[in-house]
């Protein structure tokens, strides 16, 4: 990839990193990367009834499968393999679909070939496919290979909001249960009654895991709003302590109760296992796929950490510390199967230090469930700039690595489906069910796509792709298996999780689509609007107007049925459209792709803001002042690009980030703070002044905003008579205000069409009416909107 594309400000500052911040990041990366993985151990043995673990050889078979899980997917797969698919720097289901989407021609986006052209166009552009291989040409072909890979990007992304919901309710109910017991025995201290300690001891069963549960729970949720820097730096202390704890109650138990566990790392245990395997004992590898649960998250938060600290903190320490751990819990259950709750983490800690334990599991477990709450809104900000995730509000909460997100909407959701989970369940071995099924599905779908990276995008022999999706598969297929064996206890929940949060992707993705068809097949040509418009007795109104459209060729319908019912549009125009590259970020040098609509005479011009699928473009509060001093820059250049003079529609310019224009070619700006009073543009006109007095009437008072004014550059005999006379036309136009063109759209179903079209059209009518304004309505004074209402019958 041309490094051009990537931020200096972001992932690169990353990739070049010194020790110093590679430490740095590990230590916050302990915060909110591991907690899910470091907490496993307090409901992985707890998930499994003690029924089903009848003798030590069984305690000795399920620490050998957490052992060569923990080393061939935690390790082999995620550590040293997964971790180099990034996508410049970025991780996830979607980061292995983007890179797909570039380099094997699968992308299911709305676009169309016109629009490719345009906004890939330049010199040496990187996102020329490689050399066509059988593989690739075979793959573009077959437009079903398409829609099952866009399938298992999204099925992979409901799992990991799934896995957001249910991970958080599990790891802290599980340490709620330790909190239950050590009460529990405090009461038989304070208590001479055998009947009241019993009594007490239901009570405590009944009342309390649950509502301190639902407490920690809000305090977790409510604390994501600070941003990932600050909550890694909270709770980072809590997780090395919590580690250095866990290890230390491993090595004790080991050597105290029974250090013969070590040789169950040989897998002659598992072949053990599986040759006397039932229905029961199966099942219960539903659980031990929990012991690997976060490690999806290594790679989902590439775009908060980096590779190497992501890398090193595994290796280094939580490897060895969960080994520990578990083998040292396996040691007390094989020696302790007559003890009540043998196999719960706190069961296995000295008593002496056991409230302490107690304690630091309740802050631990909250912990443990950061990773899943900020992957969630990885994903998710993934899917939004990608068209398959309704509008939502996106925060960035650190400006040095723009991955790392929070988004209000989908946190406030989260809490209340987990809360939800935890009062209706009140079951860990219920919740962990559904979690292993959400872990495992999610672990599949990234080996599916990953198998497909290695022979299209690394260019690797069949072979190594076919050999690890057969490995990996292989267990994690068997994982599967085991977790389906509890559907009915428990796992149906995450199906419907699934299907919910499905379906509104899917009905996004498919609304999304056949409206931007729909545009593309009702767009009118750019002859409409600047030869036959005149015919028509359309006038010219001083001022600028912004068009914003999906389609990059052509006039959009909404535009021509405005013209058509109001004949009247800007000296100036500018149709500007947002297009999401497979990539997470465009440089601000690239991003801007500015041409002409029609002849020189007509100063109409089009803007294409190109930007990457973690880029924050549409927050800015600057926006149109950049798109203004883009295209002064373009008048500037454009002489000297002879190409551009003599081409059609299509032709464009890259044009960078402007600068304070120090070379003269450029508009200078000057900061001007107003107040938006009037309505842009049509200030004579009738209507336009009536929707104004409706606004004002609704109690909106006057917009104070910062604008930029412009002043051309002292004369210089390097600029031409006519790009100083455009240039000041377009200042003039600046300075005479500025309305912005939205279409309003309205989709309804054709008679006839199948239930199925009708239910996703209607979700995604549902979804957009309830979800937030286009980015682009967000900063604009009503005063100077105009929404254009269209009805698109699909």
């Amino acid at each position: 990839m041309d490094p051009q594309l990537s931020p200096d400000s972001y992932s690169h500052q990353i990739k070049k990193e010194t020790w110093k911040h590679t430490l740095l990041l590990s230590f916050q990366s302990l915060g909110v990367l591991y907690g899910q993985l470091s907490t496993a151990p307090l409901y992985v043995f707890g998930t499994i009834p003690a029924k089903d673990i009848l003798s030590e050889e069984t305690a000795y078979g399920l620490f050998s499968f957490i052992f060569w899980t923990l080393t061939i997917v935690s390790l082999l797969k995620y550590a040293f393999i997964v971790l180099k698919a990034d996508d410049d720097g970025e991780g996830g289901t979607f980061a292995l679909y983007s890179i797909l989407c570039r380099h094997a021609k699968v992308g299911l986006l709305p676009s169309d070939r016109t629009a490719n052209e345009v906004t890939h166009y330049e010199a040496g552009s990187p996102f020329k496919i490689k050399v066509e291989s059988r593989a690739r040409r075979a793959i573009a072909k077959h437009k079903s290979s398409h829609y099952l890979m866009l399938f298992l990007a999204l099925f992979g992304s409901c799992m990991i909001i799934g896995d957001g919901v249910l991970t958080p309710a599990l790891s802290v109910l599980s340490a709620s249960k330790g909190l239950q017991r050590s009460l529990s025995d405090m009461s038989h201290i304070f208590s001479s009654s055998e009947s009241r300690q019993e009594s007490i001891s239901k009570d405590f069963k009944r009342y309390v895991p649950v509502p301190s549960a639902c407490v920690i729970l809000l305090c977790l949720f409510m604390l994501q709003h600070y941003g990932t820097h600050k909550i890694g730096y909270m709770f980072a202390p809590i997780i090395i302590i919590w580690l250095f704890l866990i290890s230390g109650v491993g090595i004790y138990n080991i050597f105290y109760w029974n250090h013969h566990i070590i040789y169950a790392i040989s897998p002659v245990y598992m072949y053990k296992f599986i040759r006397n395997v039932h229905v029961s004992s199966w099942r219960s590898l539903g659980s031990i796929i929990l012991c690997v649960a976060g490690s999806e998250a290594m790679f989902a938060h590439l775009g908060h950490f980096s590779r190497r600290s992501i890398k090193i903190t595994f290796i280094c320490l939580i490897y060895p510390v969960l080994v520990l751990c578990y083998a040292g819990q396996a040691a007390y259950i094989s020696k302790n199967l007559h003890v009540e709750d043998f196999n719960h983490l706190s069961e296995s800690v000295p008593r002496h230090i056991r409230h302490f334990f107690i304690v630091l599991s309740l802050l631990a477990s909250a912990v443990g469930s950061q990773a899943t709450i900020t992957a969630s809104f990885s994903i998710i900000n993934q899917c939004l700039a990608l068209g398959c995730f309704p509008r939502v509000k996106v925060i960035h909460t650190s400006d040095k690595i723009n991955g790392q997100v929070y988004i209000p909407d989908i946190n406030w959701l989260l809490m209340v489906l987990s809360l939800a989970v935890t009062i209706g369940f009140r079951d860990i071995t219920k919740i962990g069910n559904a979690t292993g099924l959400a872990v495992v599905s999610g672990m599949l779908v990234t080996t599916c796509l990953m198998s497909l990276v290695i022979a299209l995008y690394w260019e690797k022999s069949l072979a190594e792709s076919v050999c690890f999706l057969l490995l990996f598969g292989f267990i994690e297929a068997s994982y599967v298996s085991a977790c389906m064996l509890n559907f009915h206890k428990g796992a149906w929940y995450l199906v419907v999780l699934l299907m919910f949060s499905f379906t509104i992707m899917l009905a996004w993705h498919y609304g999304t689509m056949k409206k931007y068809e729909f545009d593309l097949q009702n767009k009118v040509s750019t002859e409409w609007l600047t030869d036959l418009s005149p015919g028509l007795g359309v006038s010219r109104v001083p001022g600028i107007g912004f068009i914003y459209t999906d389609i990059v060729m052509g006039i959009p319908a909404f535009f021509s049925h405005f013209i058509t019912n109001l004949p009247a549009f800007h000296q100036v125009l500018i149709f500007v459209s947002f297009k999401s590259l497979p990539v997470p970020y465009v440089h601000p040098s690239r991003r801007y792709l500015i041409g002409r609509v029609g002849p020189k005479k007509y100063k109409i011009y089009r803007c294409v803001v190109r930007y990457g699928y973690c880029d924050r473009i549409r927050d800015t509060d600057d926006f149109e002042e950049q798109i203004i001093r883009s295209i002064g820059e373009f008048i500037s250049l454009e002489e000297n690009d002879l190409e551009s003079l003599t081409s059609p529609e299509g032709r464009m310019i890259v044009v960078g980030k402007p600068s304070s224009s120090q070379d003269g070619n450029a508009l200078i700006p000057m900061d001007d703070t107003i107040s938006n009073m009037s309505p842009a543009g049509f200030a004579n006109n009738e209507t336009q002044v009536s929707q104004f007095n409706d606004i004002s009437e609704r109690g909106n008072g006057p917009v104070k905003r910062k604008k930029v004014r412009f002043m051309l550059p002292a004369d210089s005999p390097k600029m031409r008579v006519s790009v100083r006379e455009e240039l000041q036309e377009l200042v003039d136009a600046r300075e005479s205000g500025t309305a912005y063109f939205l279409g309003q759209s309205h989709l309804s179903v054709r008679d006839g069409s199948n239930f199925l079209k009708r239910f996703l059209i209607m979700t995604y009518s549902f979804c957009d009416k309830n979800c937030r304004e286009p980015p682009v309505a967000l900063n604009i004074p009503y005063a100077a909107l105009v929404e254009v209402g269209m009805v698109y019958t699909i």
